[in-house]
């Protein structure tokens, strides 16, 4: 099995190096360039116990990759998370979610087959309807 992981941070970090632990191939795209540089490198820019030794071994086994494309991530996955941050907008503090909505309209445009998309950063109740909408008005050619 393939997962692409829209995000490296706390939530895509984490939840990826599991699903490598397990044996699923796992694709995390990160475009923070620093970020992403450092998780190539093996530097784990946040603190969780076990977290880097977890890292290092299923990248090095090949389970763990990281990377800038979500296009290439996505190719051939059976699974796209989105697990991107959702930080409180200015002025009334609900949820900003043009992070999640970009990645959605991303991931519609790299989609060329079937794959289950899991929202996986923290969203207010009925996002997910909007994330479909997005994904449909995209026009992609792949299934969800």
């Amino acid at each position: 099995m393939r997962i692409a992981m829209i995000g490296g941070g706390y939530v895509g970090l984490v939840s990826g190096a599991c699903f490598a632990e397990f044996g699923i191939n796992v694709a995390i795209v990160e475009t923070n360039p620093a970020r992403l540089s450092a998780l190539r490198e093996g530097r784990i820019p946040i603190y969780e116990p076990g977290l880097d030794a977890l890292v290092a071994s299923n990248s090095q086994a090949g389970r763990l990759t990281f990377g800038d494309d979500i296009a290439s991530a996505v190719a051939g996955a059976e699974a796209v998370f989105i697990a991107v941050g959702t930080p409180p907008r200015n002025g009334d503090g609900a949820a900003d979610m043009q992070y999640v909505h970009a990645a959605a309209r991303q991931i519609a445009e790299a989609l060329t087959g079937y794959a289950v998309i899991v929202t996986k950063s923290t969203v207010p109740v009925g996002s997910s309807r909007r994330i479909a909408e997005i994904i449909r008005q995209a026009r992609s050619r792949g299934r969800f």
